[in-house]
């Protein structure tokens, strides 16, 4: 094994990023020690935008992973990598038509939900950004709690845990702190509260990251 291969991963991570925490609950369940550096989104300006990870990844944003002698940004194809080479725990359902639908849901909500209550839109939209991401998130909700009538068992796609669940998390979390009302996607709420249950989930929540604010830890 090369050096490379061997060295331990480095998340680069803020406590608060849905992105991050996706990561962070991959790498948790498949078991995968890794050493965390914080990148505040705040402070200084934003830490993510320094020449230093700008260098790292040039779309300056949370998360980037270095591992195996590489370094990965976007959520989703970390997670895609970490699943075709630690394959255990299986976060891809091996039957075509679950997978597509883990797929389906993951990009409904990384791709339909999150960015536009993103920090870089928030910080455009002044004033009004809490309405803009209550209605973006309430909107949202409206078609998943739709779909996932049709494919949850108890989690987003059947009885496994799998990516789409990775997604469903964070995003919840940022809804209850948008104050959007969860009382009408109780299959949203069934599930989230299940997935919460569980060590991986726990473990990577952003109470307990070593760049969460004392008055937030768990």
């Amino acid at each position: 094994m090369s050096a490379a291969a061997a060295a331990k991963p480095i998340l680069y991570s803020y406590y608060r990023s849905s992105c991050s925490w996706r990561v962070r609950i991959a790498l948790a369940l498949k078991g995968i020690a890794y050493d965390q550096v914080p990148v505040n989104l705040l402070k200084d300006g934003g830490q993510q935008f320094s020449a230093e990870f700008k260098a790292l990844n040039p779309m300056k944003q949370v998360p980037a992973l270095k591992i195996d002698g590489i370094i990965l940004s976007q959520s989703l194809a970390i997670i895609h990598y970490l699943e075709e080479t630690r394959p255990n725990p299986r976060l891809l359902p091996q039957d075509p038509k679950k997978r597509a639908q883990v797929r389906m849901i993951s990009d409904h909500i990384v791709s339909g939900i999150q960015p536009l209550q993103n920090l870089s839109i928030l910080e455009q939209m002044g004033e009004k950004k809490m309405e803009w991401a209550q209605h973006y998130i309430t909107s949202g909700f409206q078609a998943l709690e739709q779909i996932l009538q049709h494919t949850a068992g108890r989690y987003c796609v059947g009885d496994e845990v799998s990516m789409a669940d990775l997604c469903l998390v964070p995003q919840v979390f940022n809804a209850e702190r948008y104050k959007v009302d969860l009382a009408p996607y109780p299959t949203i709420t069934k599930i989230n509260k299940a997935l919460l249950e569980l060590e991986a989930f726990k473990v990577s929540h952003p109470s307990r990251q070593p760049d969460t604010p004392t008055e937030m830890r768990a």
